[in-house]
């Protein structure tokens, strides 16, 4: 495990437990968008539980500099698609399924 991850990692279920998560709007629209009938509550309730295994590491974003962690979690079946920025908050770029090429 990227030595970094661990501490990405409780600081996310930090955040997430304590609702401090932002949406874009473009996470919201993909949210909408699944069919797992998901809201921004379950949103949290998958980042609480993310873990190393999930992760497929970070990327730089060309915009502000900033880490982006892309994380991978199967729920319910389905593989999805996770890009978050920490900043004071958990902020939510991205929550696809996984191969969804409008989200990327």
């Amino acid at each position: 495990m990227p030595r970094w991850l661990q501490g990405i990692l409780g600081r996310i279920r930090e955040l997430a437990g304590a609702g401090k998560v932002r949406f874009t709007h473009k996470a919201l629209r993909e949210l909408v968008r699944l069919d797992l009938a998901f809201d921004q509550d379950d949103c949290c309730d998958v980042l609480k539980k993310l873990t190393a295994t999930d992760s497929a590491g970070r990327i730089r974003s060309t915009i502000t500099g900033e880490w982006m962690y892309v994380f991978k979690p199967t729920v319910t079946g389905t593989q999805l698609y996770l890009k978050l920025i920490l900043r004071g908050d958990c902020i939510i770029i991205s929550f696809h399924e996984e191969g969804n090429e409008d989200g990327n």
